[in-house]
């Protein structure tokens, strides 16, 4: 990956043109993050269709350096049952195992969103008709997939905002707090590296957080820390924070 991570650079800085990865997950944005001071002088952009989403593509290249703009080769698709009324009840785990089983490799597949048992999926602009003309059933339910323009609003969810009680700063306290995790369980997140801060991987459960820094944990969601708003009378922090996911 990080031989990949070169080549793309290296060929944006010699050519003077864009390169693009496909969607990169958690771990492979942090391997890039480790790889990123060795490779060659260009800039770089990490977007994934929306705002709030958790697979990233790299573009290496901007448009003051090279001239002109090229936006993101992402594209979005809507699958509905044919028939609501007789369709299973479709979770992420179906949309992404019937599009996989298309034969499709996972870096062209982005975030994957469900409202009101409609899905909606974000994916490399090449892939659009292949998908639709082949995700015709998920599960047992026969779906009819098509192109669309954008998505709905709130697809994916708006951030909750909270208001949480800690002793500091600490990201494993802001964690168990954010997600109603104890500290055994956040301790356990850390040693099976499941914990990212702005897309790197974090080892250190004692950090302390800065107002902006976002927080991922794998299987939960992120947690993007916004600032200390006051003090109990016990000498409790109250720490604004905004959670994207779940908690338990």
């Amino acid at each position: 990956m990080k031989k990949r991570f070169a080549e793309l650079a290296d060929r944006c800085y010699k050519e003077n043109r864009y390169t693009f990865t496909g969607f990169l997950g958690i771990g492979e944005l942090a391997l890039f993050y480790s790889a990123v001071k060795n490779l060659p002088p260009v800039s770089y952009t990490l977007y994934g269709g929306t705002e709030t989403a958790e697979r990233l593509m790299l573009r290496f290249g901007d448009e003051e350096t090279l001239g002109y703009e090229e936006p993101f080769p992402i594209a979005f698709l809507e699958v509905k049952p044919l028939m609501q009324k007789y369709a299973d009840d479709l979770s992420h785990r179906d949309i992404l195992g019937a599009v996989m089983n298309l034969g499709i490799v996972r870096e062209m597949v982005g975030d994957i969103y469900l409202k009101e048992n409609v899905a909606y999926i974000i994916c490399g602009s090449t892939m659009v008709e292949y998908i639709c003309d082949n995700l015709t059933k998920v599960k047992h339910t026969s779906v009819v997939c098509k192109q669309v323009e954008s998505l709905p609003e709130l697809v994916g969810g708006e951030p909750e905002e909270l208001s949480l009680g800690v002793a500091s700063e600490r990201i494993d306290g802001i964690i168990a707090k954010g997600f109603n995790l104890s500290r055994n369980e956040v301790n356990e997140l850390f040693r099976r590296q499941m914990v990212f801060l702005d897309g790197r991987l974090c080892e250190n459960n004692s950090r302390m957080l800065k107002p902006g820094e976002q927080v991922t944990v794998r299987g939960y969601g992120r947690l993007t820390f916004r600032e200390i708003t006051g003090t109990s009378r016990k000498g409790k922090l109250y720490a604004r924070v905004e959670r994207l996911g779940r908690g338990k």
